[in-house]
């Protein structure tokens, strides 16, 4: 099993980098969609401070469609939207046969809607107030639904505890 956080046409490198953390310390692929607002090169990511980025598994796909031919079974896309109509821990992301991909849309626009009328049955969205908020953070989202995904699948492949330096020299 292999989750991946997909982002669409993301264009802030701060949010970026701050899911590639997430990614980071949970082994999951992260998945950008491009056009990407913001440049790659070693230069941009070590003046970011993002010297962890060789340890994440990245893909990069030229566009939506492009994306969506690297998915096998489409039913474990999970666009996460606040137009959704299931709440993000109403699904069930278990089975250890299956890799689970989350499409996150750009910070400015979201997903295209025409595309998210297509893929609406697996649409899940995170509560929130959307009187007061256009909608929440880009990478604080993408930790909250991985996080549940992980919660899940007990975990696996995870650090549970953490000792203290000292204490391993007992």
């Amino acid at each position: 099993m292999t989750n991946h956080i997909a982002l669409f046409e993301p264009l802030m490198p701060a949010n970026t980098g701050n899911i590639a953390r997430t990614c980071a310390g949970t082994d999951t692929v992260l998945d950008l969609i491009k056009p990407l607002g913001f440049s790659v090169d070693d230069k941009h990511l070590k003046r970011a401070g993002l010297d962890y980025w060789d340890k994440v598994k990245i893909n990069y796909h030229e566009n939506l469609p492009e994306f969506l031919k690297t998915i096998p079974d489409k039913q474990k896309l999970f666009l996460v939207s606040k137009f959704g109509e299931k709440v993000y821990t109403e699904r069930d992301y278990r089975d250890p046969d299956e890799d689970y991909y989350f499409l996150f849309g750009k910070e400015t626009t979201g997903l295209p809607e025409n595309f998210e009328r297509q893929y609406s049955e697996q649409a899940i969205r995170i509560p929130q107030d959307d009187s007061h908020i256009r909608a929440l953070n880009l990478s604080n989202t993408c930790a909250i639904v991985i996080y549940e995904a992980l919660r899940q699948q007990g975990f696996a492949g995870l650090e549970m505890t953490h000792t203290y330096e000292h204490d391993k020299l007992k």
